[in-house]
């Protein structure tokens, strides 16, 4: 029948197939999604945090302590990790007890027994990277989803989690004596390209009242590792053109909060979960500074369909900064 090829037809092409498959493999276009429920009334609420897995040192549990206590009172849907999640060279295995001592032990509040959704920071790819991506983590504790980059649909918001760890050029290319997990990815090139794609492709089809990215590199910051230029070439555009609310991170390990300079986006870290850097800050950049703090403590973030509500918490439970931010309808306006 004409439009139609024979069984002979196909069998013929399959060597020609393959070789293409080698040379040319098709990737997953669509980043793998999960769907957190949000509140009776429609609102999520969720503490963000990073830079923690130290078994309860450098302040860890008195920041634990705090998170419980906050995430109590907001009645939080769940918390957001943003790398750096195990120190200081990431889990050995899926079995490592390090996992248990500096995550189970340590965050045991009942307000914190909810979804933990995390990124892989550069300590992470240090180790293991790929046993924090296992099953074998959420069979020791529930809570614990790892993925190299994902979304969380809440209705409300979609959060957009990205690997940020592989577009740091000199991780490839000066170690610094420390050995990286590259398993899962082949070539550094195509792995950003496609990552890119996949992050553009499903921001475009957004929906959602809030867009939120997630990261362990910061694409702003005045601390330590400052701007990751990487990101401000080639991630920072996509969020612009897609009207991306907020870009959440860790690496660098303070509280911030800083405007850009180009769109409405604002840049939130929040990587002091445990060592902190006392008078780690950069003197340059800092006109479109909200807020900086170099000392421990973690962020809340409260969203409704017309605002969010961003705080920032020292080890102590003390608020340090509160914003709130409209929703317009028009951000184009």
């Amino acid at each position: 029948m004409e439009g139609l090829c024979s069984k002979k037809t196909i069998l013929g092409l399959c060597p020609f197939l393959l070789l293409l498959l080698c040379f040319f493999p098709f990737t997953n276009a669509e980043l793998e999604r999960f769907e957190q429920p949000v509140k009776a009334d429609g609102s999520t609420s969720f503490l963000v945090i990073g830079d923690w897995g130290r078994r309860g040192e450098y302040n860890q549990s008195e920041v634990a302590l705090q998170m419980g206590m906050i995430g109590e009172k907001l009645n939080i849907d769940f918390v957001v990790s943003t790398g750096d999640n195990f120190y200081d060279n990431g889990l050995t295995s899926d079995v490592d007890p390090a996992f248990e001592e500096s995550f189970s032990k340590i965050y045991t509040a009942p307000s914190l027994q909810k979804p933990w959704y995390s990124v892989l920071g550069n300590h992470d790819y240090r180790g293991n990277a790929e046993a924090q991506l296992s099953p074998v983590l959420r069979k020791i504790d529930s809570r614990w989803l790892c993925l190299r980059s994902f979304i969380v649909n809440s209705e409300l918001v979609e959060m957009f989690f990205v690997d940020t760890t592989p577009f740091v050029r000199s991780y490839f290319t000066d170690s610094e004596g420390h050995t990286y997990d590259w398993r899962g990815v082949k070539s550094r090139k195509m792995y950003i390209k496609n990552l890119l794609g996949d992050l553009e492709l499903a921001l475009r089809e957004s929906t959602a009242t809030w867009k939120i990215a997630v990261g362990h590199h910061a694409i702003r910051s005045i601390s330590h590792h400052g701007d990751t230029q990487e990101l401000v070439k080639l991630l920072l555009p996509i969020l612009r053109v897609n009207n991306v609310d907020f870009y959440m991170n860790g690496h660098d390990h303070c509280l911030e909060h800083i405007q850009d300079t180009g769109s409405e986006i604002q840049f939130l870290t929040s990587g002091a979960g445990s060592k902190a850097w006392r008078g780690d800050i950069r003197s340059t950049n800092k006109a479109h500074v909200r807020f900086f703090y170099d000392g421990q403590g973690f962020m809340s973030v409260q969203l409704t369909s017309d605002n969010a509500r961003i705080v920032f918490y020292d080890v102590f439970g003390e608020v340090l900064h509160e914003w709130n931010a409209m929703k317009r309808l028009h951000p184009s306006v």
